[in-house]
């Protein structure tokens, strides 16, 4: 094989084998060994964070090449590593018992094209703080500024005096590839990051899995929201990397009292409306109709809609200029009144296409929420100063992430308190991932001894 890369190889047994092998020299370092190979981990995706950003969207077409530069950063600075797996212990009469978190071994994971980059950096910290070696699955529309990240993270390690192919991936990425990553006796743990196809298939794979799904996250505003605030906030979040993160704010729910004033304001910080034809223009070229089999005969929705990828993370620019509509780059996001049954609303687009739907009231807003969520449990934001309102959204929608007064990303630690991760584990429960989330909780018991007190 022609050499591309530090990682890179030319088959799923060969990149399998070469993180077990590197897997069991990490576990002959010491901690403190290991914290070196974090930080220099960190170093390493802080000083590259532009070109991999320029590279993702040069390669993928999706996305804006400044937000993503920020996603890097923030991965770089709010990953959780080695300090999130410190250990417990219980002293008592009866003696002394630890518990303490150890690897898994080799982990597979698979990466979308929507978040290539910033996936592969923030798993990598995680897995590696916690023990463990892993396996990528890159997306083929990713490929090349995945491996280029592998090959660098790989560098920096053997620089940091760790051992090289902790990260590891197969030199074509294909579907085949991808099932006997799943499926080989070498991968002791899978954690997926995409849509529900892949979730589905890891989670039946018989091992250990995480499962980090697609998400249709609403925005609700009631009639007591700082509505200058909410409209900027909305903007900022929607069209965040042109609205690629699952956690997105995908649709807006707003009292219908206060929905002009809203508008008025997401109009002034970035944001343009479509209205009547248009809306049913972009809808035919965003968004392709077909029966759905599955729910054939049917009389309650019996079509879906596939999303057209040529449409998925482009700029707001781009995407009105298909429709005759020529503005500038400031212009972040397309804002469209809809009905809440448009597809527009039942549907996860990935790209700055927001629609708004008026309610009468709050309560109608909370109902209409949980519905459009479909349940995937992943991201609802709200803009309110009624505590109580807030706290029935909260229970009723009983997602992983709820985003009170602020930009869907304040939820991943970016303006927002708390650590960054860009494996959201909704489906299997894990939340937001970090490196405890890819340890094995070990208990160790020491009877009637080193009880001091």
């Amino acid at each position: 094989m022609q050499e591309v890369g530090s990682g890179i190889f030319p088959t799923v047994d060969l990149a399998v084998s070469a993180a077990e092998e590197a897997q069991k020299h990490l576990r002959q370092l010491n901690w403190e060994k290991r914290e070196t190979i974090i930080r220099a981990l960190r170093q390493t995706i802080r000083k590259n964070a532009q070109v991999f950003a320029d590279e993702a969207v040069k390669e993928t077409g999706m996305g804006r090449v400044e937000d993503k530069h920020f996603k890097h950063l923030l991965v770089a600075d709010k990953t959780p590593g080695t300090e999130d797996i410190a250990p417990r212990a219980f002293s008592g009469d009866r003696g002394l018992t630890i518990i303490e978190m150890g690897p898994y071994g080799v982990i597979g994971a698979v990466t979308p094209a929507t978040n290539p980059c910033a996936t592969v950096m923030n798993n990598s910290i995680g897995m590696i703080a916690a023990g463990n070696g892993v396996v990528f699955s890159v997306h083929p529309r990713a490929k090349k500024v995945s491996m280029h990240i592998i090959d660098t993270l790989n560098k920096a390690i053997v620089e940091a005096g760790g051992p090289n192919n902790l990260i590891t991936t197969v030199l074509e990425p294909s579907l085949e590839n991808t099932d006997q990553l799943l499926a080989h006796p070498g991968i002791n743990m899978l954690v997926a990051t995409g849509g529900p196809e892949i979730v589905k298939k890891v989670m039946s794979s018989g091992k250990k899995a995480i499962g980090a799904g697609a998400g249709n996250p609403p925005v609700v505003v009631d009639e007591t929201a700082n509505l200058e605030h909410a409209a900027k906030s909305i903007v900022a979040g929607a069209s965040f990397d042109n609205n690629l993160p699952c956690i997105a704010e995908k649709e807006i729910i707003v009292v219908d009292y206060v929905a002009d004033q809203l508008k008025k304001y997401i109009l002034q910080n970035g944001a343009f409306e479509i209205k009547g034809n248009q809306v049913d223009q972009l809808k035919r070229i965003i968004l392709s109709e077909k029966q759905d089999e599955k729910h054939a005969g049917c009389t309650v929705n019996p079509k879906k809609y596939t999303v057209n990828k040529e449409y998925i993370g482009k700029d707001a620019k781009e995407i009105l200029k298909v429709l005759g509509i020529d503005v500038d780059r400031s212009i972040r996001l397309i804002v469209c009144e809809t009905d809440s049954d448009h597809p527009f609303v039942q549907e996860e687009l990935m790209m700055p296409v927001l629609p708004l739907v008026r309610v009468k009231d709050v309560a109608e807003a909370i109902d209409l929420a949980v519905k459009v969520e479909h349940g995937n449990r992943h991201t609802a934001i709200m803009h309110s100063k009624n505590v109580d309102n807030l706290t029935s959204l909260a229970r009723a929608i009983d997602t992983t992430i709820f985003v009170k007064n602020g930009p869907s990303y304040a939820g991943i630690g970016a303006g927002g308190e708390g650590y960054t991760t860009f494996t959201i584990a909704g489906p299997t429960g894990e939340g937001l991932t970090s490196a405890k989330d890819f340890c094995r909780s070990r208990k160790c018991v020491l009877v009637d001894g080193f009880s001091i007190v």
